[in-house]
């Protein structure tokens, strides 16, 4: 499902427009970015938890000449499934 798909599927099922739609998807959106910045942690009951993991800066391998390179740390974004999400797919 595409982005425009489903500002089409929440506007049909909240009686809402196209514009409001894309306006409250995109203030989730922004809404889970700016927890995820700030606590690093944000969870919605049964539907799943998004966090933030820090990983440790490591040494890679260029693929093309096989030379070693420095990976700087970063933290990168996590989303773990919630129980009811993990049923309804299965």
């Amino acid at each position: 499902m595409t982005k425009e798909e489903l500002v089409t599927k929440i506007a049909k099922d909240a009686n809402l427009s196209k514009v409001q739609a894309r306006k409250a998807m995109d203030s989730f959106f922004d809404g889970v970015t700016k927890s995820l910045k700030k606590d690093g942690k944000i969870g919605f009951v049964g539907f799943g938890t998004f966090s933030v993991s820090k990983r440790k800066a490591r040494t890679g391998r260029n693929p093309q000449t096989g030379q070693p390179i420095k990976i700087a740390a970063a933290r990168i974004p996590k989303f773990k499934a919630g129980k009811k999400l993990r049923q309804a797919i299965k």
